[in-house]
């Protein structure tokens, strides 16, 4: 029976209708519905200062791809007799002015582990109890609870993907029908003199419309999430075949993955419902690929990530994070630079961050590649770094598999094998010899011979000439020779290690700093002894 009440459904992510128990609980029992989404200013405002179009957090990609996704929200809560109520400001305190303003006895949001969230929560949560207002805050962007997980592993994280999977079990719902449809909502209740506007453009942000070259070929929303879903599973063969870290990734014209994950981040798609029909293909086939490289394997791969990422203070950096080494990166912003911007002169490399500029989304083993760059395999930058170039371009930048990922490649944590390094030359090479994805995204390469295109620099300058791509001129140089540079770094981190080793990762800022300093007279050393060893034999 409905009470004179109303419900306030709170969406941050979990943008979407189907597998959403927290829109299905406030839906229950009660005469009014608020669906609320407050844009927050620090993620949608224009930023001048930003390297990038986009707002002082996020890219103009994934600011679209979220307005793509709450317009499609809107649409679908439209035909159940509903709408979304855009409101703008500090998330907590918007949410908490309607609370006052509205006559709402619940509360609803779907759990969120990351800290942002966390505090925000803390916040809403605290004022709700004290006005007497029932929260209710399901796990559904997750297969697990990460607390369930970590409870069940005496308070800690697990910290490899074979002991989190043994832990894990199968999920409690997995044999269960999730919701995938409503009938239809309870109408909006009167908003009172809350400012309510419609889903805005990215215009009406304030963004420009020519403020970025070439926009992500994916678009936002539950909508899209579902037909990429249906078209992905309709290939059986494919999803009981697919095997990750394989693929190639060089295709674009049609991505060797499913390209799902910026719907995942966003909640447009349920994990969890992905997993039913995944498992759904797999009683249907023979034979089929299992964890950790099959599809089912890629969604307990996020869901380990956010685990380790809820039980892990510091997560998101290197400093007062335990499971992190520490390692003296370099401070270079010009190497940097050159990353971000694609000026390394290692066509593969700057290709990848061309489509990451311009698409928000590539390959995993293309973001392999350029984050091995950037930090242990040649550059030797941190992995904050990248993670921040990362974390606002990418459209499914999500923070605890970002984070996650960064740590991983840069052989911080989870993978210490800093002796195998990506090639920034043959590794493209193996899966595109003739070096059309760096003559897609690099434009200025596209009549450079197949035996150069990955090593532009060796080209004789005839070549250069014809190909009209004079390297040092239309094409820059390599900021560093792979070769010796790759062989420094290996030797830097055997170092680190050491001392990471040697005080048990109570590695202070001081240790840091001399170690720095050694690593740095080392190779004037080499020099002196070189010479000194020229001079004996001459």
């Amino acid at each position: 029976m409905a009470s004179g009440s109303g419900s306030l459904m709170w969406f941050r992510k979990g943008l979407r209708i189907h597998d959403n128990p927290a829109l299905e609980y406030a839906a229950k029992g009660t005469r009014f519905l608020y669906p609320v989404f407050v844009i927050d200013p620090h993620y949608m405002e224009p930023d001048p200062n930003a390297f990038s179009p986009g707002s002082s957090r996020a890219g103009l990609n994934r600011i679209r791809f979220l307005l793509e996704s709450l317009v499609d929200l809107d649409l679908s809560l439209r035909k159940l007799g509903s709408r979304l109520l855009v409101l703008k400001g500090e998330p907590s305190e918007v949410l908490i002015r309607c609370l006052k303003e509205w006559d709402v006895t619940k509360l609803c949001f779907e759990y969120d582990t990351e800290p942002y969230y966390q505090a925000l929560d803390v916040k809403v949560k605290t004022y709700a109890s004290t006005a007497g207002i029932e929260v209710f805050s399901p796990v559904s962007h997750t297969l697990f609870n990460p607390a369930d997980i970590i409870q069940k592993n005496g308070g800690r994280p697990p910290m490899s993907y074979q002991s989190f999977v043994k832990l894990a079990g199968p999920p409690s719902w997995a044999s269960s029908p999730l919701s995938i449809a409503l009938p239809s909502l309870p109408h909006v209740g009167h908003v009172g003199s809350c400012e309510i506007s419609e889903v805005p453009t990215i215009e009406e942000l304030g963004y420009g419309e020519s403020e970025q070259d070439g926009f992500s070929p994916f678009r936002g929303g539950e909508s899209e999430a579902l037909k990429r879903l249906r078209e992905s599973i309709t290939d059986k063969a494919w999803v009981a075949t697919f095997e990750k870290p394989k693929g190639n990734p060089s295709a674009f014209l049609k991505p060797a993955t499913t390209v799902l994950s910026p719907y995942l981040k966003f909640g447009c798609l349920s994990s969890r419902y992905f997993y039913q029909c995944l498992q759904d293909v797999y009683r249907n086939v023979k034979r089929h690929t299992s964890p950790p490289v099959s599809l089912v394997g890629q969604l307990l791969w996020r869901d380990f990530f956010y685990t380790v990422a809820f039980g892990t203070p510091n997560f998101d950096q290197m400093r007062g994070n335990r499971i992190c080494k520490q390692i003296p990166w370099n401070d270079n912003d010009e190497l940097l630079a050159a990353w971000r911007d694609a000026r390394t002169g290692y066509p593969w490399i700057d290709a990848i961050m061309v489509q990451l500029c311009k698409w928000g989304w590539m390959h995993h083993l293309a973001r392999h590649s350029v984050a091995c760059f950037l930090t242990r395999g040649d550059l030797f930058v941190h992995w904050e770094k990248g993670r921040d170039v990362f974390e606002r371009l990418l459209i499914d930048s999500d923070w605890a598999i970002n984070n996650g990922n960064w740590l991983w490649l840069s052989c911080s944590s989870f993978f210490y094998q800093y002796n195998r390094i990506y090639s920034p030359i043959s590794f493209g090479k193996k899966y595109d010899p003739n070096g059309d994805y760096i003559r897609h995204f690099l434009p200025i390469l596209k009549d450079m011979p197949k035996e150069y295109i990955y090593e532009p620099w060796t080209a004789p300058l005839s070549v250069q000439t014809k190909a009209k791509c004079i390297i040092g001129r239309d094409y820059p140089k390599p900021v560093v020779p792979h070769d010796s540079e790759s062989k420094e770094c290996r030797r830097k981190m055997a170092e680190a290690y050491t001392l990471n080793q040697k005080l048990k990762g109570m590695v202070s800022e001081e240790d840091l700093k001399n170690l720095r300093r050694k690593l740095e007279e080392y190779p004037e050393q080499e020099a002196k002894t070189k010479r000194i060893r020229q001079k004996l034999v001459g």
